[in-house]
Formats: structure tokens, sequence, C-alpha cells
């Protein structure tokens, strides 16, 4: 098969359309010959060699997919050949196939195309995990999303909108998707925004992939009991916080990273979804939000697309 190979750590140019093995399937995995699959800010990590896949992943990028299932392991039931799926990966999603545990492999949900329904596994698994699993936000509650045009962003508004959240965010062409307060991070004080938006009182969950930079910012846009959720360290990993701001408010600081967990960890969490977050894009609720597709073999333009940070949505790489 082909696949998208890191020749050396590096800027996206390393990233190089060759012919390797074939995944070996196990008897718990399926094989997907891959039809699409979703950049995610993880795949630029790996590249510049600093997010190693888990042990015993492939060591592809792309962390989620779509395409039909070529072929099961003894012990699988659900699923067939042929069967159109998509899936969240730990890594091989840059290649015309992947072996996937069976727990990780989803159908697609109705009413979306094959091609886009690469754009949802990893952002549906990684926000309800994070923001309703972990950080246990709920009707009528406030929730202020970073980085609210990427992918995950997108996906967290509509979503938590469809929960009856009210939503913020620091981004300021987020309207559309249902975001009440949108704030303007480059030229308006966020934290005075929530405070203002809130009667000094602070939202009650934030998703960031800020990191350093935003924490001390982050604790005071809190309310009482609020919960901080960090998916990403875009602005840095190192940063002081005066620790009396937590106290009072009884606040509540979480780090998770979806790639790592193990297989039983990520299909509780791939169960959750299917069985809450797919009615919701069945509904029309929750939309995919495609920036651009380009073939697999312009990954590297698709990275420096990325990075660039112009994009609204999911850039997808279409086999």
């Amino acid at each position: 098969m082909k696949a998208i190979v890191i020749s050396e750590p590096g800027a996206p140019e390393v990233l190089q359309l060759r012919e390797v093995e074939d995944p070996q399937v196990k008897d718990d995995e399926v094989l997907i010959r891959v039809h699409a699959t979703a950049l995610n800010r993880a795949d630029t990590l790996q590249r510049l060699g600093s997010y190693s896949p888990p042990p015993g992943s492939s060591p592809y990028p792309g962390l989620e997919c779509s395409g039909t299932i070529e072929s099961v392991g003894n012990s699988v039931s659900r699923w067939k050949v042929g069967d159109q799926v998509c899936a969240l990966l730990s890594g091989g999603g840059y290649a015309e196939k992947v072996a996937v545990p069976v727990g990780q492999v989803l159908p697609i949900p109705a009413g979306i195309s094959l091609k886009d329904a690469a754009a949802f596994p990893e952002v549906a698994c990684t926000v309800w995990s994070t923001v309703f699993m972990m950080g246990r936000l709920s009707p009528a509650e406030s929730f202020l999303v970073h980085g609210g045009s990427s992918g995950i962003g997108t996906f967290a508004i509509q979503m938590a909108k469809h929960q009856g959240v009210r939503v913020f965010v620091t981004a300021a062409a987020c309207k559309e998707l249902g975001a009440d307060v949108c704030i303007n991070y480059k030229t308006e004080d966020f934290v005075a925004r929530v405070k203002a938006e809130t009667d000094g009182k602070g939202v009650d969950v934030i998703l960031d992939c800020i990191g350093a930079p935003y924490l001390q910012k982050n604790l005071d846009s809190l309310n009482f009991d609020g919960r901080l959720c960090i998916i990403g360290l875009m602005g840095g990993a190192n940063a002081e916080i005066k620790l009396s701001s937590l106290l009072p408010k009884r606040l509540t600081v979480l780090g998770a990273a979806l790639r790592p967990r193990s297989k039983e960890n990520k299909a509780v969490v791939v169960a959750e979804v299917e069985k809450i977050v797919w009615p919701a894009i069945e509904a029309g609720k929750v939309k995919p939000v495609i920036y651009k597709y380009l073939p697999l073999s312009q990954a590297a333009e698709a990275h420096s697309l990325m990075e660039s940070s112009s994009h609204i949505g999911k850039i997808l790489l279409v086999t």
C-alpha cells in the first residue's frame, strides 16, 4: 500500500508518499481501506518529532479515518467485509489501509457522506470524553472554547449548543455555528468580556488548547466549581499560577490526551459517542465543518495550511 512517511523530523516537506507494507490484522481488529483521513494538530507534532505514536501503533500519522472494511479478525462479529465505517486511530490514517481495534470503529452516521465521516471520530471522542465525561458540562451551564474555528472547536460549539449550553468562543467567525458570545482575542480581553457577559460570575467549563499563556486567565474566567479542561499546549507548557485563585472558587484543572489511552478506554468513549453524539449528527444538530479536501499525496500542503491557522473546520486528505 501507499502511506505518508515522515522521512525525518522537520517541516511539512518531510512528509513523503511511499510504498510500505500492508498492516497485519489481529484477531480483535478490522482492516479498513481508507477513503479519507482528517488532519489534527497531533499530526503536525508527530511530524516535528515531539509526539511519538503509542507503542505498537502505526508509525504513520492520522488519528481518524473513514473507509470500507476489507477484512476482519477472527474474533470480530459486528462488522463484515464491505461495511462502510469511520474509526478512531492511534495512528496510520495517512495511508491506503489501516488496522483498527474493533472497539474504535463506528458506523457512518446517517446523512453523512463516506468522505465527510472522516471529520468526526477524533473530534467527537476528544470533545465528548474531555468536556462532557471528565468536565461534566451540563445543560444550562456556560462554556468557553478557545480555538473555536478549529476542528475541535467547531464540533464543541455545536455539541454544547445541542446540549443546551451557553457557548463563548475566542474567535470571531463562529456565530453561524451557534456560539452565543464571540470574542476577538486579538483585540479584546477575554477575561473581562466573559465577566461582563456573566454578571461577574465567569463560565462553568473551559476547553483550552493554548496552555501556558492562558492558564491564569482561564482560572480568572471560571465560575465557582468551574472546570478547566486542557487538551493542547500550542502556546507553551510552563506557567505559574496563583494557587489562591483555585481555593475560594473550588476550581478543577483537568489535563487530557486521547491518543495514549488504552484500547479498552477508547472503546468506552467510542461507545458513548455512538450512543449520544451520533444521534445528534444524524438529526442535523451537529454538522461536519470541512475547510478543504486535498489528495493524500498533498499531505505537506495540508500541514502548511493547518499551521497557517487560516482554516475554519477540518482539512481532509482523500486517498
